[in-house]
């Protein structure tokens, strides 16, 4: 049985083939390319040229492709996530050329109607990622939806209706397509106050990609304040710093088959960021690689 691949994200617009270079001698095995809300004027096939070469030499492979906005919003702003998500489509083949560890994959959130519920969303959603799908299955490359709410929830919001159970049952059956399914991580459920593996227990199927994030919950400041004061009671983290037992996800996820990338996602720890992000990714590579083991 495959072990997961570990990896880190690193950003598609910043030089992704020197941070190869440079990251590579830690041990990362694998790169989760991503861009904030479009790819600009990227030249993705200059681009995949130097990063698969890069990750070469290094004995390492690109895992996924991302790019994290809403297309569903009806704007400038939206129409460019879109194009991205279709450019990053096409272009996944020539990036995630080692598919040992599963097929080319392109992530992102799966939109919302800005303001609205989430069932409400549902018929735009599909609209816009039905040929999405279907030419990512004639290309053989999967599609994966975060589940990460940036403050939405079911009744309203402005970027994703992926962000939970009931909202991925509703996607699923409006659109039962093999290529498309999530990039999940445990961060957003120990927010919501889910219990991680028992969704995993259920959701593994559905599951192309995995993030290495976690979320801590303060009980003190929700003890005196509760859910909706101005204490902030949860916030993200590192694997090894937060409230997940990763070990037991790496053994649901290898008894599950999953035979796909943990990719670690930085700059989110307030304890490890600015000049002491690197060390913090370190810290959960190692963690990761012993909770694997």
């Amino acid at each position: 049985m495959k072990k997961p691949r570990i990896g880190t994200m690193i950003k598609g617009n910043e030089d992704p083939s020197q941070v190869i270079r440079s990251l590579s001698r830690y041990g990362f095995e694998c790169w989760s390319l991503m861009f904030w809300e479009s790819i600009g004027d990227t030249d993705l096939v200059a681009l995949s040229a130097g990063v698969v070469a890069a990750a070469a030499e290094c004995g390492s492979f690109v895992s996924s492709l991302s790019v994290y906005g809403n297309p569903l919003r009806g704007d400038s702003a939206g129409d460019e996530t879109l194009r991205s998500f279709k450019e990053l489509l096409e272009a996944a083949p020539a990036f995630c050329t080692d598919t040992v560890f599963g097929p080319p994959l392109v992530s992102g959130f799966a939109g919302r109607v800005p303001g609205t519920a989430v069932p409400a969303s549902i018929e735009a959603w599909k609209k816009i990622f039905a040929p999405l799908a279907d030419r990512a299955e004639a290309l053989g490359v999967k599609l994966a939806f975060e589940n990460c709410r940036l403050g939405d929830t079911w009744k309203t919001g402005k970027w994703n209706i992926a962000i939970n159970p009931d909202a991925w049952e509703l996607m699923f059956k409006a659109l039962p397509s093999d290529s498309i399914g999530l990039e999940w991580e445990p961060c957003h459920q120990v927010e919501a106050f889910c219990d991680p593996l028992a969704q995993l227990e259920t959701w593994a199927p559905r599951i192309f990609h995995v993030h290495g994030k976690d979320a801590r919950i303060d009980q003190a400041a929700l003890a005196a304040h509760g859910l909706y004061g101005t204490e902030r009671w949860s916030s993200s983290c590192f694997p090894g710093n937060g409230d997940t037992d990763w070990s037991a996800i790496f053994d649901t996820l290898q008894r599950k088959e999953y035979g796909g990338c943990v990719d670690i996602e930085g700059w989110n720890d307030s304890a490890w960021s600015a000049e002491k992000e690197i060390k913090g990714q370190l810290r959960a590579l190692e963690y990761l690689r012993n909770c694997r083991v």
